[in-house]
């Protein structure tokens, strides 16, 4: 398949992938917050065991994200992203149906493999189809990321009452992942590795490393954004629903709850993508969305209870730092090589950061017995979160600075 598809009807099957991939991207991670309980009591699950099942998403993305890049240049950008979607249906079927903790663990690591290799092979795909509408293409398919996050939150406690209990709140996931199969089915046969795609003029740019993006201001930048921006949110998906439960709402309204804050991110993750992409400078909008967190966590501290809509809005208008980094990635690389080289190390390195938050906010929990300790942390770290994001707000290109740097890239 070229770089810009052919027909219309091969747009569309490219469209369509993504689209369903993008909606599968987070169930097997958010769908466990609102049913933790029932999962770590149902598997006999040890504290130290329930840590590393809220730590497991940032965890995999950083592990297996680093090495999506070279897999894609060495099967083939959409062979891999059929792969990750297999790894995926996997595992997410089989933790539904292990009574072992320890297996549960490593299943869900195997859901979380394939989701974190597609989640850095998105921006490279965009990129790759659609080069010219890097904003447009964002913005649907981070929509369709937040609906399938949205889902999973609001939907997974109601179909476990429906059903046989957590198992089955878990089993929905894999049949919606098994749908996204099927267009990359077809789509792997057409498959070519962005390594190999030709500039304009006729140029062939030579693969770029995450090593190579390491040794950039711009590729650390990124990855500190992207670490922090991701630390508050699993943190959120991870414990909010317990936090709510603590503040005295039944375990579905907890879901829903926590269904606000993934849901405002719908309409805003259409939006914010392509407001950025027509920007030249995103300081003032990465202002704007940032505002919100210390506003819904000093609401939360004060009054979790009675202004809990109110938070879960401001909160997850926060949470929209996403999408808004997403297409920062596509943005600050000029070729599918250096996008996915930018996106491997940006989502590989920052969870590395990430991984850090939900554990610690379960210990600083336990330590203080409350929730006020954690959330005052998470406040906290929107201040370098703020510094950071203004930093890469700037335009810039992560192979003008490897080119400035003496790194021969052609």
């Amino acid at each position: 398949m070229s770089l810009t598809t052919r027909t219309s009807a091969q747009r569309a099957l490219v469209v369509l992938g993504i689209v369903v991939l993008a909606f599968n991207l987070r169930p097997a991670a958010v769908s466990v917050g609102p049913i933790l309980g029932e999962i770590s009591h149902g598997l006999g699950m040890s504290t130290t065991e329930t840590g590393v099942l809220t730590s497991l998403p940032v965890l995999a993305f950083a592990v297996f994200g680093a090495v999506a890049p070279r897999g894609a240049r060495l099967v083939g950008l959409h062979r891999l992203t059929l792969l990750a979607l297999v790894c995926l249906v996997g595992g997410l079927a089989g933790r539904s149906a292990v009574s072992s903790a320890p297996v549960f663990l490593l299943l869900s690591l195997l859901a979380l493999a394939g989701m974190a290799s597609a989640n850095v092979l998105l921006p490279s795909l965009v990129k790759l189809h659609f080069p010219e509408r890097v904003g447009l293409m964002t913005s649907i398919y981070s929509t369709a990321l937040a609906i399938g996050l949205t889902s999973a939150s609001v939907l997974t406690v109601p179909i476990s009452d429906a059903g046989d209990g957590w198992r089955t709140g878990l089993a929905a996931w894999w049949l919606t992942a098994a749908i996204a199969v099927l267009p990359w089915l077809a789509l792997v046969r057409h498959d070519r590795r962005p390594a190999d795609v030709p500039l304009a003029g006729g140029d062939v740019r030579g693969p770029i490393g995450l090593l190579d993006v390491a040794g950039t201001r711009l590729g650390w930048m990124m990855a500190l954004f992207f670490g922090l921006q991701s630390l508050q949110a699993y943190s959120i998906f991870g414990w909010f629903a317990e936090l709510y439960r603590d503040a005295g709402f039944s375990g579905h309204t907890a879901g829903l709850l926590l269904g606000v804050i993934t849901g405002v991110s719908i309409p805003l993750s259409f939006v914010i993508p392509w407001l950025v992409a027509r920007s030249h400078n995103q300081t003032a909008l990465l202002c704007a969305v940032m505002s919100c967190y210390p506003l819904g966590y000093v609401g939360l501290i004060l009054a979790p209870h009675d202004g809990a809509v109110a938070w879960a809005v401001l909160v997850g208008i926060g949470t929209t730092t996403f999408p808004l980094i997403l297409t920062l990635i596509g943005l600050r690389a000029r070729t599918p090589a250096g996008t996915a080289a930018l996106s491997g190390f940006t989502q590989s390195a920052g969870y590395l950061i990430a991984g850090t938050g939900p554990f610690c906010v379960g210990v600083l929990h336990d330590a203080s017995g409350g929730w006020t300790v954690p959330l005052l942390a998470l406040l906290a770290l929107t201040v370098p979160q703020l510094v950071v994001g203004m930093a890469v707000s700037r335009p810039a290109y992560v192979e003008d600075e490897l080119d400035a740097a003496g790194r021969d890239v052609r």
